[in-house]
């Protein structure tokens, strides 16, 4: 499957991230550095503790521990994860939740699927069904529990099915010989492997025998940003609109462009942003190309009959409410409760959202890149964010507390292999 897809990590994060280049972990179904915003480290217990009054003790949810969590409009995010549990009620019991049963299995995850509120449920009614099913367990990286995230957007660009006149920017669809093997992503040359053609090859026309033309667009700069948040719509220049989703990329590593400019002394570090590398490639329309041609990696896309931008985990994004994720440390479909440093328009962001999507720059424990939806205010909103923050995932109270087992274990067992 798709970064998003995060576009704005830019040159400071590898970002203006082609959306998703790896198969979702869980088959349910991208200036100056930022200073961190001062708030206290809490990560919420995996298992409740008693509190220590006057009157009998009573259990402390552990979601109270989490900035802003009775304020958040919450249920906003019951689409996102009905759609995961739709996934779910097709997949095996016995499926692994992302690498090494970080999330459990498909067996954890349908007692709570089968408790979903109904889709008109208030906010109250949906906090409390996700305090019933599920415990917050902070996610920690190399440098502790604060990372890095941005957004990224469903850009809208204008097009044709023939070429002709404006429409002269190809966009393809997965290429007839192109292999996926053990050794990488590549094409079969007389028998033998080769790496897939670079994007400075195809923008040469390396594809005109193997790859069909999906259709024709008008500026090649928002077709490369287009590969960079991985679906998009395509107004056709009959008047009809064409949705269009990642396919497959030729395999090549990511290389951010902002970073490209700012070697060059296009752009000032403490100036880049989506909106300032997309003025400055169209302010120099004879250097665009050689500037795009230094990321190698080159997205092919396929039609879709269903509205929406689509993610890694197969189903359609909701703005606002879906994340692109680093899979390696966060399962696909698992909700995950962020706390990000203030977006100027939008103040602090601290909501519910699920991992449904990945991205070729979202690399990282902590590493998110929120989707913003379509339009101009989440065109904008994806342009500027690149904000410090953490988050949580929530994951079934039973394999919450497997995990905190598992983790008691491995502490005595260090203990005791040091003679403590």
């Amino acid at each position: 499957m798709r970064s998003l897809l995060a576009f704005v990590a830019l040159a400071l994060a590898s970002a203006c991230t082609p959306r998703a280049v790896v198969r979702p972990s869980l088959v349910i179904a991208r200036r100056p550095p930022v200073r961190p915003v001062a708030r206290p480290v809490v990560q919420p217990a995996v298992v409740a503790a008693p509190v220590v009054a006057t009157a009998p003790a009573a259990p402390v949810s552990p979601f109270a521990a989490l900035p802003g969590w009775s304020e958040d409009t919450i249920a906003e995010a019951l689409p996102a994860f009905r759609r995961t549990c739709e996934r779910i009620a097709r997949a095996s019991d016995t499926r692994s939740v992302g690498r090494e049963n970080a999330g459990g299995t498909i067996a954890d995850w349908r007692p709570a699927c089968a408790a979903l509120p109904a889709a008109d449920a208030d906010h109250t009614t949906v906090r409390a069904f996700f305090e019933r099913w599920f415990t917050p367990v902070a996610v920690t990286g190399d440098n502790g529990t604060e990372g890095f995230f941005t957004g990224y957007y469903e850009p809208l660009l204008r097009g044709s099915r023939r070429r002709h006149g404006r429409f002269r920017t190809p966009l393809y669809t997965r290429p007839r010989d192109m292999v996926s093997t053990p050794r990488g992503t590549g094409r079969l040359v007389r028998g033998r492997f080769r790496r897939y053609h670079t994007r400075a090859e195809i923008a040469a026309g390396a594809l005109r025998r193997t790859a069909q033309v999906i259709v024709w667009v008008d500026d090649p700069v928002d077709a490369f940003f287009l590969e960079i948040q991985g679906s998009g719509r395509v107004e056709l220049d009959d008047g009809t609109t064409l949705q269009i989703n990642y396919a497959a990329s030729n395999g090549h590593e990511y290389v951010a462009i902002g970073r490209t400019l700012i070697d060059r002394g296009a752009i000032e570090r403490s100036q880049v942003s989506l909106q300032t590398i997309r003025a400055w490639l169209s302010a120099h329309p004879r250097e665009a190309q050689s500037v795009m041609n230094t990321n190698p990696s080159y997205v092919f896309f396929r039609e879709s009959e269903t509205q929406g931008a689509h993610g890694a985990e197969g189903v359609v994004l909701e703005p606002g409410r879906s994340m692109a994720v680093d899979p390696r440390f966060v399962p696909l479909g698992v909700p995950l409760y962020l706390d990000v440093a203030p977006l100027e328009g939008v103040g602090p962001i601290r909501r519910l959202v699920v991992a449904q999507d990945t991205g070729g720059a979202i690399r990282g424990a902590v590493r998110g890149d929120l989707f913003w939806g379509h339009g101009q205010d989440a065109y904008d909103r994806a342009g500027r964010m690149r904000q410090r923050g953490r988050y949580w995932m929530l994951l079934p109270k039973p394999v919450a507390a497997r995990r905190a087992e598992g983790a008691t274990a491995s502490t005595s067992a260090q203990g005791a292999a040091s003679g403590g």
